[in-house]
């Protein structure tokens, strides 16, 4: 019989030296490997830290390969040198571990929360978020939100509905990720210590979305940071290179003072974190540093992510978003066992996924996970407008 992994004392024994490096050389703030926790236990034989397990597992899950066809900011765009999602993870990946070495943090947990923290996006970003938001409230569900999907993603879809079992402090770091709100500062909440305080802590995020939730390890927090990071100068970058903006716009406070480049807003930001250090279990930017990344994030909201110019095919978005999460409410209903919601969805899911969820929260599962491509082809195997890319 095939043996999944090698039961070698030797890579035990490297194992044991590789928690003890951790033991000495990581901050007192930093989470050890060993004190990581799964909601079923197991015993891995082999080198590998429970954090660099979770890092592989979402590597090779699904949901993560379809993060190559996931929208970033800007859809339907014919140029290839555009960021998509699984760009967008890989640079918040690498910006984390940076800021997490020179903290001497766990950079195995910093790079499996990173790389895991999008997967739950649907179709065409934050627009596709905000239309199957509405719709899921319309059919009883609660609001779609990305970062709670990404848990059941990972949780409890993958691996025909068994999930990768991956620990408590991944999981709150993909929860807690939210780079949208401005922060000055982050500090753990330590008070969730196990699954219970987990699940507990999910359920008030999905009743109300606005509730404001930080990560329960130092190194959730960096990944919150490196989101921001990652995306705030990347994106005046496309902006500049699909001619939606000049670089001579961006206000002159935030040039001063960060850069006017994605390369020195970067350097600046992580800087600028690491030389504030960890001080009080938070870290944090300094005053003319948080200032300066606010007013370039409101820059990005109204002359990019709002411009009208990229919304030119919201209305057929939305229009497809609607007649799928319909029809396939109705397949449902109806057990239509042809529907892609059961051929492409459903067929590999057991029965008890089917039990636990509400029609609605089917049809929301199976539309978040759609990459771009799916998504417009199922939507005009149902007779809607598909808009075609286009050169901005």
């Amino acid at each position: 019989m095939r043996k999944e992994y090698i039961d070698d004392p030797k890579l035990l024994a490297l194992r044991e030296v590789l928690e003890q490096r951790e033991a000495e050389r990581l901050s007192p703030l930093a989470t050890l490997s060993i004190n990581s926790r799964r909601r079923c236990p197991e015993t891995l034989p082999g080198h590998r830290l429970a954090f660099a397990v979770d890092a592989d597992r979402i590597i090779h899950s699904r949901a993560y390969t379809r993060y190559i066809d996931k929208t970033q900011v800007f859809s339907l765009v014919d140029n290839d040198h555009i960021t998509h999602r699984v760009l967008h993870v890989q640079l918040v990946s690498k910006i984390a571990r940076t800021i997490g070495r020179y903290l001497s943090l766990n950079e195995d947990l910093i790079e499996a929360i990173a790389l895991g923290h999008d997967i739950g996006h649907p179709p065409f970003g934050h627009d596709g978020e905000s239309i199957l938001a509405g719709l899921c409230v319309e059919h009883g569900a609660t609001s779609f939100q990305h970062n709670i999907q990404s848990v059941q993603f990972l949780d409890r879809l993958e691996k025909k509905g068994r999930g990768w079992n991956l620990t408590l402090q991944t999981l709150d770091g993909i929860l807690c990720h939210d780079g949208e709100v401005h922060s000055r500062r982050i500090a753990p909440d330590r008070s969730v210590t196990d699954f219970d305080g987990f699940d507990r802590k999910l359920t008030a995020k999905a009743l109300t979305p606005k509730l404001e939730l930080a990560p329960m390890t130092m190194e959730g927090c960096v990944v919150r940071f490196a989101d921001t990071i990652g995306y705030i100068g990347r994106d005046i970058e496309d902006a500049i290179t699909l001619r939606l903006i000049r670089r001579a716009e961006i206000p002159d406070e935030c040039r001063d003072i960060l850069g006017d480049k994605n390369g020195s807003i970067v350097y600046r930001l992580v800087a600028d974190l690491i030389a504030n250090g960890s001080n009080n279990d938070a870290i944090f930017f300094s005053d003319n540093i948080a200032l300066a990344l606010q007013m370039l994030k409101k820059f990005n909201y109204e002359r990019i992510y709002r411009n009208p110019v990229i919304k030119k095919d919201y209305e057929s978005i939305r229009i497809c978003y609607r007649v799928l999460f319909e029809t396939y409410m109705q397949d449902l209903h109806g057990a239509n066992q042809q529907s892609p919601v059961f051929t492409d969805f459903l067929d590999d899911k057991p029965p008890t996924y089917r039990d636990g969820h509400q029609p609605a929260e089917i049809v929301r599962d199976f539309i978040a996970g759609m990459t771009d491509n799916y998504f417009l082809r199922a939507a005009a195997a149902l007779g809607c407008r598909i808009p075609d890319k286009k050169r901005i």
